[in-house]
């Protein structure tokens, strides 16, 4: 089967489309379920509810040094959500989980393009301000208003041998919903419960953050030296 093909800013790219070096910056909030229902009901999807009433909400800084859509960073607001059709619940229900991406800003017009064309990927341009030191941290604007500040604990070394895991994301542009598999390896991982201080801004994606009961503790956060990505085509979902 030939692959497909799409262009971006005369570019041809080749699916699956390669990340061969990144690194990452994740946090992870245990929310109030109804209220993180409310904030994606227009894609028509349920949140995985891992706990009676509770949902999990992911904050992910993207840092993309080697791929076929360029450098940039990218930040990551989504929320787990059960695949279509299902209405499994508990712990074991985030397994078969795939992730909403809510608001995806970046910092690089040919990934915005890219990402928007096609995965309907949420994706707008920000500024990114990235503090590298015995903490790291950043902050992001979005038409010169603050969404986030996040500072970020150093964890303990995550000692898993990287192997490729299959994953699914979810995103609705222009009242179509889409899934998108792709799979990634993680290397030089870091883990700990906690270990994340977050300051919401003024921007209307960080009340939105806000309206499911943002800043608190997270659950865990993660930092991974390296990450390789492979991204397949979108499929609609009826």
């Amino acid at each position: 089967m030939t692959a497909s093909q799409h262009t971006i800013a005369g570019t041809v790219l080749t699916m699956p489309v390669k990340i061969r070096r990144a690194n990452q910056h994740m946090a992870m909030f245990s929310v109030d379920a109804n209220a993180a229902q409310r904030l994606i009901d227009y894609s028509g999807l349920r949140v995985c509810r891992y706990l009676p009433g509770r949902a999990i909400v992911v904050l992910m800084l993207m840092h993309y040094l080697d791929g076929d859509l360029g450098q940039y960073h990218e930040f990551g607001t989504s929320v787990m959500v059960n695949p279509p059709g299902s209405d499994a619940s508990g712990p074991r229900a985030l397994q078969s989980a795939g992730a909403f991406i809510h608001h995806l800003p970046v910092d690089q017009a040919f990934t915005l393009e890219a990402g928007t064309k096609i995965w309907g990927y949420p994706k707008v341009m920000a500024d990114f301000n990235v503090r590298e030191g015995r903490r790291f941290g950043f902050d992001i604007s979005v038409d010169g208003q603050l969404v986030a500040d996040m500072e970020f604990r150093r964890g303990l070394p995550f000692s898993l041998t990287p192997r490729t895991q299959a994953q699914r994301s979810y995103s609705h542009r222009d009242g179509v919903t889409r899934e998108t598999g792709f799979e990634h390896t993680l290397e030089g991982v870091r883990t700990r419960f906690g270990g994340v201080r977050l300051r919401l801004g003024d921007h209307p994606y960080a009340k939105e953050l806000a309206s499911l009961g943002l800043p608190k503790r997270a659950l865990l956060s993660s930092s991974a030296e390296n990450v390789q990505m492979s991204f397949g085509d979108a499929q609609e979902i009826p």
